[in-house]
């Protein structure tokens, strides 16, 4: 089973396995009950400086991709905080789901982290 994604605005189900936020900043119009997460790894988001070039730009995604990517490994936080994710994915076989706010469902940090997590042995 791959790591699943989904926007914090969907109906949680319990399909989702564990529920993950992995924003830096608290989604707007949602309360911690609506939310129904699980935890909120707020240090693996990609930083404020990333986040704001990259301003959901499916043209920039690549470049993003690799950026982020380069974060999380030098930046030691978001190191730390992916490791977390790593524990919880192997923990859990994979029955977890990453939440983020993001409008754009295919371009976004927590696809980035799909693909690392669903990668790793």
């Amino acid at each position: 089973m791959p790591v699943q994604i989904k926007r914090v605005y969907k109906e949680a189900e319990e399909a989702d396995g564990m529920r993950i936020l992995v924003d830096r900043i608290w989604p707007r119009g949602v309360s911690k009950e609506e939310a129904k997460l699980d935890e909120w790894v707020k240090e693996v988001g990609p930083s404020k400086e990333l986040r704001q070039w990259f301003d959901h730009d499916a043209a920039k995604y690549d470049a993003f991709k690799k950026k982020y990517k380069k974060e999380l490994k030098e930046n030691e936080e978001q190191k730390e905080a992916l490791k977390k994710l790593k524990k919880w994915t192997k923990k859990h076989h994979k029955n977890i789901t990453l939440i983020f706010s993001a409008k754009d469902e295919k371009y976004n940090q927590a696809a980035v982290l799909k693909e690392i997590l669903d990668h790793q042995q």
